[in-house]
C-alpha cells in the first residue's frame, strides 16, 4: 500500500500530524496517485513513529502518508491498513430494522410476460376464487395427498423411455405427486394460515383405511375436518410431467391442479390449474456450435430440473390465492389480548403497521 496526495476533509487533523516531511520516493510501497477528493475516517487514522512504522493498535503495518489543502492548512495524515479494514468492518456492520413492509408482495416472483416469452413458456395458471373468499377466509387447513394422474412414466416428445408395470409405476408416481404436494403446503405455511402437519394428516388418514384416490374421495369434506381438526382441506392432482427435446430446445413440462374445500359445507373456496414449461433455447452459428449445444439441450432433461419445475408449479399455485385479510387482523388481535402485560406501543413496535400493508 503506497502513499497517496488527497484533500483532507476535517480541519482538526493536524493534532496527528508528526511531520511534513515525504517519505522516501525510492521506496518499493510508495506508488503516489492523486485523487480529486479523498475522505479520510478518523477510526483509522493513525501517527507515524520512526523508522516509519506506527503507534497504533497494529504497529507492522506500513504508514502511509496523505498530504493536501483544504481551508488552506496543510495536514499530513497516516492510514495503515489494519485501520482501513477495521473502519470498513464498522461502518459494515449496520443492518435495518425487522418488520418493514414487503414490497410487490403480490407479484414480485411471479412471471411476467416477459419472464415467458424469454422462457418459452406460454402457459399462465387459470384460476377461481370465492367470492366472499375476505368475508370468510380459509384458516386451519390440511393439505391432503396429492393424486398423479400420469401413468408414472418418463416420457420425452410423448414417447416412453421405458415401460413399467404396475409397482414400478406406482413406485415413481408417488414421489413426484408428493413433491408438487410439499411445495403447496410450504407455501400456505408461510401464509397467514395454519397448517396440519403432513405427517399426522398421512398417519390419520392411513388410520382410516384412506389409502388411494378412490377412498380419499369417497369421504366427504366434513368428515375429512372432523379428523384432521381442519375447516379447510386441499386436494390435488399432479396431470402430468413431460419432457421434450427438439436438438437446440428442451423442456420439462409440469402440470396441476389445486382444489379448496371448506369442511363445513363442502363449498370450493379456491381452485387453480397451473402449466409450467421450464425451457432452455441454445442459438447457433455454426455447425460445431450446433453438435456441442444439441448434448448442452440434452442436459437440462435432468432430474434436478423436474425437481425444480415441480416446486415451482405448487409455489405458483398457492400465489394466486389472494392475502386473507381477516386473519391478519383477527390474529394480532388475539396477541395482544394473550399479551395484556404488553403496552400498546411495545405491540406496535414487535408488529408494525407497515408489515400489514
Amino acid at each position: 500500500m503506497g502513499p497517496s496526495r488527497g484533500v483532507c476533509c476535517e480541519e482538526d487533523l493536524h493534532s496527528s500530524t508528526l511531520s511534513n516531511s515525504e517519505p522516501n520516493a525510492n521506496s518499493a510501497y510508495e506508488t503516489i496517485f492523486r485523487p480529486t477528493h479523498y475522505e479520510i475516517d478518523r477510526s483509522f487514522v493513525f501517527e507515524r513513529s520512526v523508522g516509519g512504522r506506527t503507534n497504533g493498535e497494529n504497529p507492522d503495518d506500513q504508514a502511509v502518508n496523505h498530504t493536501g489543502l483544504s481551508s488552506g492548512c496543510q495536514h499530513d495524515v497516516y492510514l495503515t491498513p489494519s485501520g482501513v479494514a477495521r473502519g470498513m468492518r464498522e461502518h459494515a456492520t449496520q443492518s435495518g430494522p425487522f418488520f418493514l413492509s414487503e414490497e410487490e408482495v403480490g407479484t414480485h416472483g411471479r412471471k411476467t410476460w416477459f419472464d415467458r416469452l424469454l422462457e418459452v413458456d406460454p402457459r399462465a395458471a387459470s384460476f377461481v376464487i370465492a367470492e366472499d373468499y375476505q368475508k370468510r377466509p380459509v384458516q386451519k387447513i390440511a393439505v391432503l395427498p396429492f393424486v398423479n394422474e400420469g401413468n408414472g412414466d418418463y416420457f420425452i416428445n410423448k414417447i416412453p423411455l421405458k415401460i413399467l408395470d404396475n409397482t414400478e409405476r406406482n413406485k415413481w408416481s408417488w414421489p413426484h405427486a408428493n413433491r408438487v404436494r410439499r411445495a403447496v403446503a410450504g407455501e400456505l405455511a408461510s401464509r397467514e394460515f395454519i397448517i396440519v402437519p403432513r405427517l399426522r394428516v398421512d398417519a390419520v388418514l392411513a388410520t382410516h383405511g384412506t389409502t388411494d384416490k378412490e377412498n380419499l374421495n369417497a369421504v366427504p369434506p366434513d368428515e375429512l375436518g372432523r379428523w384432521l381438526d381442519a375447516d379447510t382441506v386441499v386436494y390435488g392432482e399432479l396431470l402430468n410431467y413431460e419432457a421434450y427435446y427438439a436438438f437446440l430446445v428442451a423442456a420439462w413440462k409440469v402440470s396441476a391442479r389445486v382444489r379448496m374445500v371448506s369442511t363445513k359445507d363442502g363449498y370450493e373456496i379456491f381452485s387453480c390449474t397451473n402449466n409450467r414449461y421450464e425451457t432452455t433455447v441454445h442459438p447457433v452459428i455454426d455447425p460445431i456450435d450446433m453438435v456441442i449445444n444439441a448434448i448442452a439441450s440434452l442436459f437440462h432433461l435432468r432430474d434436478i430440473t423436474l425437481v425444480r419445475t415441480e416446486y415451482e408449479v405448487g409455489r405458483e399455485i398457492v400465489m394466486r390465492l389472494p392475502r386473507a385479510e381477516r386473519n391478519i387482523f383477527e390474529f394480532l388481535a388475539a396477541i395482544k389480548d394473550a399479551t395484556p402485560a404488553l403496552g400498546s406501543s411495545e405491540i406496535q413496535a414487535s408488529t408494525s403497521n407497515d408489515s400489514l400493508k
